[in-house]
């Protein structure tokens, strides 16, 4: 097994299950509604919403990054702004991160191992490299889940 289906592997798991820390971040929405999902319980702080799309901004890069291309997201990109709260784009938008999503899986299961330590594209710290963006996505995929987690109960 190489260490980049590993990194991918993990990556899944913050994602979609099977992680040892406790709920992925589709099993913390399922069953979340549009209406929860935009809300604001928590003064200052993004939606479950704004994170999810948030999330979705961040594994596009590090995709497009994995493919040579040196990616800044905008504050826009960073975090969109939701301008439909329908249940129809809710559901829309949590189908159009699992196939973002997917598609960072692919890229990174697909990564050589022997690129690992290669500098990532538009980043000049030495120390950013392909190892560090892939374990840092990990990362900010269970910081967000975090977040989903505890805005889920507030919004109770």
């Amino acid at each position: 097994m190489t260490e980049t289906f590993r990194l991918a592997d993990q990556i899944r798991r913050a994602f979609e299950g099977s992680a040892w820390h406790g709920d992925s971040i589709l099993e913390l929405l399922a069953g979340v509604k549009a209406k929860t999902a935009a809300a604001r319980p928590i003064k200052d702080a993004h939606s479950i919403w704004e994170i999810l799309l948030h999330i979705a901004a961040w594994d596009d890069a590090v995709t497009r990054r994995t493919g040579g291309t040196g990616v800044t997201l905008t504050d826009e990109q960073n975090f969109p702004a939701v301008r439909d709260t329908s249940e129809a784009a809710w559901s829309q938008a949590i189908e159009s991160t699992k196939k973002i999503h997917h598609k960072l899986i692919q890229a990174i299961a697909a990564f050589p191992d022997s690129r690992l330590m290669e500098q990532v594209p538009g980043k000049t710290q030495n120390y950013h490299n392909f190892y560090y963006m892939f374990s840092g996505i990990v990362q900010h995929e269970l910081y967000h889940a975090g977040q989903i987690a505890l805005l889920k109960k507030t919004g109770r």
